[in-house]
């Protein structure tokens, strides 16, 4: 993952926003977003972002004239965590999924549907945000989390009350002003595309369906469920669905795309999704926490239900190595406190790393086979197999 400015921190960067520092969040040219459409993928990350800075520019002078605090602080939060990381991946597949529709690359029509693609980067910062307050989560990117930020804010200047629901409550508030903001951006851009009501459906699948995930990853979590079946629905909803089928699917159907295509990339995106869900959680666990900006070892403190714990579960059972079972039942239970380390080298010891390996690498090839037959400009095929190939590589 990517490190990003957090909390009020702001750096002096050439070329920065000289009039509102809250928007120097990344390095820019100042031409990302010349107000005409990208090429199909060369550079459509920088077009993107260029939407994204354009459209939060006013939405955050917005806010400052509603209150100049609400504006320097929640808005400028809320800002900042949205511009100043990540990979733009699902905003990008959403453009790949435009062009794979038939979308045009310029013009009008263009420029809509780059601001709707960018519209999911603000769902992401909703997300991100309040899943780090419902996991506890002190860093995100390398950095103090929403919530965690605010705590310290709420010591530092001895403010009334208990620090951790201040923090939480404003981490809150950023999530929520993101998915509104979210919603306006998209509302904005759609009568500007050929399909604007198959675009607002698929959007409202999406939105559902990442609440739906959210929701069975909390209740697993407290149940200490422990099936597989379980572990791959919350992959599907939380990750999968939302991260890579839903945004494809949001650009094709704005273009109009038919129905092949749009079951193709449907399809490839369950795969690809899953599979990267499954990488992620082999980084949680044996992952480097420099590169991921996460603490490792968090799910496993944490019980979350995964088709690593899952998988390890059973296959101690099925070995009758009671040692690794007695270490992970023990996982998420009251008062236990499992080792990650340990948890981690057991996982590893009955081949339920191996075993999430194989079925990550066996999820990606099928998704990258998904594509053939596909008729869609190569760039668009190169990038979504380079993506498939990505999440199938074996680290960790």
């Amino acid at each position: 993952m990517e490190s990003e400015p957090s909390g009020r921190e702001v750096r002096d960067r050439p070329g920065e926003d000289a009039v509102n520092p809250i928007l120097n969040t990344h390095e820019h040219t100042g031409h990302e977003y010349a107000g005409h459409g990208s090429g199909a993928v060369g550079d459509d990350r920088a077009a993107l972002d260029g939407a994204l800075r354009h459209y939060l520019e006013r939405r955050l002078g917005d806010a400052e004239r509603v209150d100049g605090e609400f504006g320097r602080d929640l808005a400028g939060t809320t800002v900042r965590f949205t511009l100043g990381g990540g990979k733009r991946m699902r905003s990008r597949l959403a453009w790949w999924g435009w062009i794979a529709g038939g979308g045009t690359s310029h013009g009008d029509a263009a420029r809509s549907a780059l601001q709707a693609c960018a519209a999911l980067e603000l769902i992401q910062t909703c997300a991100l945000v309040h899943d780090d307050v419902m996991d506890g989560s002190p860093t995100r990117r390398g950095r103090p989390s929403v919530h965690a930020d605010h705590v310290g804010e709420h010591l530092r200047e001895g403010f009334a009350g208990e620090p951790r629901r201040y923090g939480e409550a404003l981490a809150v508030l950023v999530g929520d002003l993101a998915l509104v903001w979210a919603d306006d951006m998209l509302g904005e851009a759609l009568p500007g595309v050929p399909e604007p009501a198959r675009g607002r459906a698929v959007w409202r699948e999406l939105r559902t369906e990442i609440m739906a995930g959210q929701f069975l990853d909390v209740r697993a979590q407290a149940r200490r469920e422990r099936s597989e079946e379980a572990a791959l629905r919350v992959d599907l909803l939380k990750t999968a669905s939302y991260s890579v089928e839903r945004p494809l699917h949001l650009g094709a159907a704005m273009a109009g795309a038919g129905p092949e295509t749009v079951e193709a990339l449907r399809d490839y995106g369950r795969d690809v999704g899953t599979a990267f869900q499954l990488r992620d959680d082999l980084l949680g666990v044996y992952g480097d926490s420099d590169r991921t900006g996460k603490p490792v070892g968090e799910d496993i403190r944490e019980g979350k239900c995964t088709l690593l714990l899952v998988a390890g579960i059973r296959l101690a059972r099925e070995r009758g190595d009671t040692a690794a079972l007695r270490l992970l039942d023990l996982v998420g239970a009251p008062g236990a406190d499992a080792d990650p380390v340990e948890v981690a080298d057991a996982l590893d010891r009955v081949g339920a790393r191996d075993l999430v390996r194989r079925r990550r690498r066996e999820l990606a090839a099928r998704g990258g086979a998904r594509l053939e037959g596909l008729d869609a400009p190569g760039p668009v095929l190169e990038g979504l197999r380079a993506l498939a190939a990505s999440t199938a590589q074996d680290s960790p």
